[in-house]
């Protein structure tokens, strides 16, 4: 009879608790035989069969001084998930994401056990900024599966563990964000949707939404005709709808996944902070302008430490600074109207960044047509059964 191949699964918040699920169904469908899981995960991972140490919540914790005031609890955590892992003597550990918590489990289980092989399913930012993670990871990671299409040249030019590029998610969720004919003539109508997306976390909502408001201000004394679809997070509703009651123009909210890649499909050009929705976007093939801001302290600290040219990821997947971004105090409503308003209107730019937009699947194809989770299976897989 074949032996249960043992898989640990480690992820850090609900993101990562997506994605692992994913690769439980990819590793079950693949598997020539069954599989023993276990480890951390959410909801997600429990529903495909990995019951977790414990709750989740307990690690998902972001930002420096919400890991400080939950360092006990943390720490306690993390321990107790290196002994459990240790004591199971599992085929692979895969840990998903989430680096400050499964990167502190991963190294520890390296030194209790050097033989185990460790894949990382996510890339720690190492191009942007700290590069000489990548050279550490690789006394406890054995092989990286990359999310973004540059990034294993990255990890060999720094110096960083074997690394594949498997494929984002975003791409096995293309028809969610392509429009069909009805919606695609709706981007042309006399009033067309404007998606604004002010951030998904408390401060960038803060930060960014009276400038947003004053924004969409200036385009209307400009004559810009467009309805506003703000996709809210649902924990920062009663946030959002507070700052956008200051707001010249009033936002329709939409709530859930599946309406907001419904304004995606619908939306003429959008105004967005920085973050993974400015690739949703691109594969939606909206035109936007990205903006950011962070407190000034912030702002010292990360210009001596980031490493690329932009910080807005379909422009680091092109190569070139298509979308145009507007951070710190560039992030001016007068500067972001100017961005948006002949995006809204179209012409040479709104034509320059819909040319950009339509190279992104190509840039992003995985080579031989496969989806990302049915290629990290296969690499986790071979991780387990270890060297041919």
């Amino acid at each position: 009879m074949t032996r249960s191949l043992r898989i640990w699964l480690v992820a850090g918040e609900e993101s990562g608790d997506q994605l692992g699920a994913k690769l439980i169904r990819a590793l079950r469908a693949a598997a020539p035989g069954p599989l023993a899981l276990a480890g951390v995960g959410g909801d997600a991972m429990a529903a495909e069969g990995m019951p977790s140490l414990f709750p989740l919540e307990d690690v998902a914790v972001i930002g420096y001084l919400a890991v400080a005031a939950r360092i006990r609890l943390l720490m306690r955590r993390i321990r107790e998930t290196v002994r459990a892992c240790v004591a199971a003597r599992p085929d692979v550990l895969v840990i998903i994401d989430s680096p400050g918590f499964t990167h502190a489990v991963a190294s520890r289980v390296r030194r209790r056990l050097p033989d185990l092989a460790v894949v990382d399913y996510v890339s720690p930012s190492v191009w942007a900024w700290r590069p000489w993670r990548a050279r550490t990871m690789r006394a406890y990671v054995d092989h990286v599966l990359a999310l973004l299409p540059f990034e294993p040249e990255a990890h060999r030019r720094l110096g960083g563990p074997a690394c594949t590029y498997v494929g984002h998610p975003l791409i096995e969720r293309l028809a969610e964000l392509r429009p069909d004919e009805a919606e695609a003539a709706a981007r042309g109508a006399e009033e067309p949707v404007l998606a604004v997306l002010p951030g998904s976390r408390s401060s960038e909502i803060e930060r960014l939404m009276p400038v947003f408001g004053a924004t969409l201000g200036r385009l209307r004394a400009q004559g810009a005709r467009f309805r506003v679809e703000l996709p809210a997070v649902a924990r920062h509703r009663a946030l959002i709808e507070a700052r956008a009651a200051a707001w010249p123009v009033t936002p329709r909210l939409v709530a859930g996944e599946a309406d907001k890649h419904a304004t995606f499909r619908r939306a003429r050009a959008a105004l967005a902070a920085s973050g993974t929705v400015t690739l949703e976007l691109a594969l939606a093939g909206v035109p936007m302008v990205v903006a950011y801001r962070v407190p000034k302290i912030e702002e010292v600290i990360v210009r001596r430490l980031i490493q690329v040219p932009t910080i807005v990821l379909p422009n680091l997947i092109l190569g070139e600074n298509a979308i145009p971004e507007l951070i710190q105090g560039d992030c001016r409503a007068e500067r972001l109207a100017e961005a948006l308003g002949p995006l809204l209107a179209g012409g040479p730019a709104r034509e320059a960044q819909d040319r950009a937009l339509r190279r992104l699947d190509a840039a992003m194809r995985l080579p031989d047509g496969d989806d990302p989770s049915r290629s990290a299976a296969r690499i986790v897989l071979a991780a387990a059964r270890g060297p041919a």
